[in-house]
């Protein structure tokens, strides 16, 4: 299809010319021009309807851009340019998802001035894209970035929608309707869930206390950030092999990990999942929670503890059999002790135990070196005090025999010190014993315990079926919660959280879990971190130009590396001219 003209002579020797819309037809063998319509004599032609017709068509080709300046006029101004490329690809899998339709059948029938859809999925774009506080993102989304039905918003507007949010997930309804339709998209196996908990800290000086003196939601506890002078709250986290969120949990910060599991075993009962084994750590395996996970047909493998002194444990590490290789780096082997409904897996790992061999090594190397200077001190003070006993004899005056006595009796504080330190230190002391006489030596028979654990753990399953190599495979899996964590804390900066209503703490951590969703289905789709992801899709911009005619908005020319992630994706690539705004 063409633009074709042709050209009339009238009596007057002028001659005129007819633009046509035609193409060409093969008839019986010969090409013929078929006039498809009349636009008209060429000096009368309406040419900015031309242009229209040809931008309208562009947008829907690959090939040039439509001629921004004919379209804004001349003396283009750029207005503004902002990064596009973040917020369009996650705002694409937000609503493939179906998340706005969640988020809006949970808040109901309910009218709001604000549209709450568009503020939430601006605070869940900026976790992702450049976590901020609540205060900063609205000012991020209304001047940095370009996202679509967002052209301005305040903070008052994003705690109202998470106040919304977190009314709306009181049940987790939210949660379950976006990932069913994550399961769906993706057609998900959730036949091994994972589950993990976490703890996140607040940077405030005492913990909060209910009215009556209790401890409140943000409380002391088992930190494990490593500080447990901040009150904190605890995080649970239920993934799929594949590493995609199911479910998240927030408990106050005085929970323990081992009163959890009833709840996150009843609140997925509810999904109807179908049959799943559980996969969980040492922290919650205690006979109880096992019992609980097996209840309506579950399953569950878990990891055990090796040096607590249980009778299992020690019989299982004990018994003899021959290890068979999974994998380069790990080797099983499966035990049978008569316990019904329980069955034993001994794991390996060569090279852990290379490195637990020379960590070791390195330790008792210390533990020699501190006790050869510990005794080199003893005998000096032991010298010292010889010789100031001998002078004391022979003083004259009582009170500097006194004197004399307490100096030996500070001198003799430092060693003692010393010791209680190697005792009392978190690594060393395990490999230290004290003496009938008072002294340290290193517990040879301790090291010999630790020798024959080198590279190993234990776990244990309920599934009769599953092989010993899927128990290890599928628990080695169990890092996908570990690094989801990782991930929120780090990436997705769940941490400082600066709210301090409980409802504002968890529809916080709700919006981070949104955004490990999609950045989860990102990273699956393409096989790249989302670091990488998001640093290629924020270098797509959209201009803002400014001319006589009006005012239009471009995007930049996509990148081949662009292209391949939307490809991937199965996102269709933004127009080049996205908006024109006549003057």
């Amino acid at each position: 299809m063409y633009l074709r003209r042709t050209q009339r002579r009238r009596k007057d020797g002028s001659v005129v010319g007819y633009v046509q819309l035609a193409h060409n037809r093969r008839v019986g063998g010969v090409t013929r021009a078929e006039v498809l319509l009349n636009l008209g004599r060429e000096d009368e032609l309406d040419m900015a309807g031309l242009r229209r017709l040809a931008r309208s068509i562009t947008r829907y080709t690959d090939g040039e851009p439509p001629d921004v300046a004919e379209a804004a006029g001349e003396g283009l101004e750029v207005v503004s340019s902002r990064p596009f490329g973040g917020a369009f690809v996650l705002d694409a899998l937000w609503r493939r998802l179906g998340v706005a339709d969640a988020i809006a059948e949970a808040l109901g029938v309910r009218r709001y001035q604000t549209d709450v859809e568009r503020v939430l999925f601006a605070l869940v774009a900026n976790r992702a894209l450049k976590p901020f506080s609540k205060l900063a993102a609205a000012e991020w989304a209304s001047c940095d970035v370009h996202i679509a039905g967002v052209a301005a918003m305040d903070e008052d507007q994003a705690y109202r929608a998470m106040d919304m949010l977190a009314a709306a997930d009181t049940e987790a309804r939210v949660q379950e309707a976006v990932f069913f339709a994550v399961a769906d998209l993706l057609n998900l196996e959730v036949d091994l869930l994972f589950f993990d908990t976490t703890s996140t800290y607040f940077e405030r000086d005492e913990p909060e206390a209910g009215a009556d003196g209790s401890p409140g939601f943000r409380s002391l506890g088992h930190s494990k950030d490593h500080r447990p002078d901040l009150p904190q709250v605890v995080i649970g986290l239920a993934v799929t092999r594949e590493g995609i969120p199911v479910r998240v949990w927030v408990w106050p910060g005085n929970t323990n990990d081992q009163t959890v599991v009833e709840q996150v075993k009843d609140d997925l009962a509810g999904w109807r999942l179908g049959r799943c084994v559980w996969v969980v750590d040492r922290g919650f395996s205690s006979d109880q929670n096992l019992r609980y996970l097996t209840r309506a047909g579950g399953h569950w493998i878990a990891g055990e503890k090796m040096r607590d002194g249980s009778a299992d444990a020690s019989a299982a590490l004990a018994r003899q059999g021959r290890y068979r290789s999974v994998r380069d780096n790990l080797r099983v082997k499966e035990v049978e002790l008569g316990l019904e409904g329980k069955r034993f897996v001994v794991c390996h790992n060569p090279a852990e135990a290379e490195r637990d061999r020379a960590e070791r090594d390195d330790q008792l190397a210390r533990i020699e070196a501190e006790l050869a200077r510990i005794e080199a001190l003893r005998e000096r003070e032991r010298r010292q005090r010889k010789n100031k006993t001998r002078a004391a004899k022979t003083a004259r005056s009582g009170e500097q025999a006194k004197r004399t006595k307490t100096l030996a009796r500070s001198q003799d504080k430092a060693h003692v010190k010393a010791e209680c330190a190697l005792r009392d230190h978190p690594t060393l002391g395990r490999y230290v014993r004290l003496t009938p006489t008072g002294r340290l030596r290193i517990d040879r028979a301790k090291v010999a315990a630790e020798e024959r654990l080198d590279g190993k753990f234990l776990l244990s399953t309920s599934d009769p079926d599953i092989s010993a190599e899927d128990v290890a495979l599928g628990y080695k899996n169990l890092l996908e919660a570990e690094r989801s964590f990782r991930d929120l804390k780090g990436i997705l900066r769940l941490r400082p959280i600066f709210h301090r209503l409980e409802e504002r703490i968890r529809a916080h951590i709700l919006i981070c879990w949104l955004a490990l969703l999609l950045v989860r289905l990102c990273e699956r789709q393409i096989g790249d971190t989302w670091r990488n992801l998001r640093r290629e899709l924020e270098r797509l911009h959209l201009v803002t130009l400014a001319g006589a005619a009006g005012q239009v908005q471009q995007t930049t020319r996509l990148t081949p590396k662009q292209r391949e992630i939307l490809a991937r994706l199965q996102v269709e690539p933004p127009p080049r001219l996205t908006s024109l705004t006549p003057a």
